[in-house]
This record gives C-alpha cells, structure tokens and sequence, in this order.
C-alpha cells in the first residue's frame, strides 16, 4: 500500500490517497480545494477509486466530499452519527462555524478560513451518495470492516471528538482525523465533543493500537503509537 498526502490550504487538512498494489485507491477526508489535485494523481497515474471515506463530520475534512465524490463516481462513506453535520456544515460547528446565526449562513471564523484560501464559502454542496455505517445512538459502535477495491480497511468508532469520529486502520497505519495529532488530541468543546468521551477513547481504543502503528492524523506531521504513548501529555494522563 501507498499513502500520499495531498494538503488543503485551509487549516492544512491532510486528505490521504491511499493505493492498493492492484491500482485501486481510497481517499480520506476531502479538504477544501483538493479535488483537482486527488482527480489529477487517480487520473495520471489509472487508478481505480473506490470511495471517499470521513474521519469526521467537521467541514474543513469535508468540504470537497460531494465534489470528489462526483468527479470519481464513488460514494463518500462515514460514521451514521456524524452524516447530520454534511447538511449543515456550519451551524454544526458552533463558535468556529455560525452559532447564533442562520443555518448555512457562512460568516463564521472557519468559512472566513475558507475565503481566505480562496474559495466561496457560500458554495458549499452536500455529497448526494453518502454510505453510513454504525449506529447513531451507540456511545462507542462495533468496529466496520470495509472492503474497498482492493484494500480491507478497519473503521473503529472513536467518539469524542464529535460523535462519529472513526480511525480507520490499513495494514499497521491508523488514519486518525481529528482525534490524535503528534502530541496532542483533538478539542471536546464544540458541539458534539465530549472530553470524557474523548478520554474513554484515548485509552480504549488509541493506546490499544499495537506500538509500532503508524499514525497518520487529520493536520500536522506523521507519527506512530510509540511515540504518542511516551510522549503525548494526553496520553500520558490515562
């Protein structure tokens, strides 16, 4: 398996190509503006795309979700607890998003972000083919096996961060969105984060990962489970 980066220019969201050795690809998160560049490498290079999987519902991993997902004609697939947020990418978001303002009204610091780059925030389109999985109403669901083309991916339920947040595990690489970074962890205080959730999951499901698994998260550098264990003060704290 390959993994190639491609990095949106807003808050350096790390969406990850993942290339199976039979040539067919599965894309995480989908930051703003990356389409043409995930398009351009599927494309150049003949792969065969399988879906667009979401680590989580916030729109700085999902704005180009719909997009992606039409120009390579494969569903976007994602936690059933974090879909609601696809409808409403702002107003979900609280004090980064519009709170206290319209639904959908795009004034807040993260569609600002998103101007910054470049892009409208007020062209936002919800993915019309989204596959769930999970359970809505489950504190922690039952890990999902997905076999997509031809790579096996392990989506594990990892709430905390928002409801749906889910690593998803290939060979020894966990793809860790939101939840953990090198040295730190995703915040709890936006709607949907709950900081005990969060800590149930650092220590049930993240510091279980075998040490040697490679961690490849939502915004900064590469590191692996070793690392973490020894060094993330979150971690340390369990």
């Amino acid at each position: 398996m390959e993994v190639i980066t491609v990095e949106s220019a807003v808050f350096g969201a790390r969406s990850s190509v993942l290339v199976s050795d039979d040539g067919s690809c599965v894309v995480i998160d989908a930051g703003a503006g990356v389409t043409d560049s995930i398009v351009g490498l599927v494309t150049d290079r003949g792969l065969r795309a399988a879906a667009v999987l979401l680590t989580h519902g916030h729109v700085d991993h999902t704005w180009d979700a719909g997009r992606l997902s039409d120009a390579l004609d494969v569903p976007v697939v994602m936690h059933a607890a974090d879909v609601y947020r696809l409808a409403d990418p702002f107003g979900t978001l609280g004090v980064l998003g519009s709170v206290g303002r319209p639904p959908h009204d795009p004034s807040g610091p993260l569609a600002q972000a998103i101007a910054a780059s470049g892009i409208d925030p007020a062209a936002y389109a919800a993915p019309r083919r989204v596959e769930p999985f999970g359970a809505v109403d489950e504190p922690r669901s039952a890990d999902t096996v997905l076999d997509l083309g031809g790579l096996r991916v392990v989506a594990r339920h990892a709430p905390g961060h928002t409801e749906g947040s889910t690593l998803y595990l290939v060979d020894s690489v966990a793809f860790t969105g939101d939840v953990l970074f090198a040295g730190s962890v995703g915040r709890t205080d936006l709607p949907g984060g709950d900081d005990a959730t969060m800590r149930r999951t650092l220590r049930e499901v993240v510091a279980t990962l075998p040490p040697d698994t490679v961690v490849v998260p939502g915004h900064g550098p590469t590191s692996d489970i070793a690392t973490e264990l020894a060094r993330n003060p979150y971690l340390q704290r369990l």
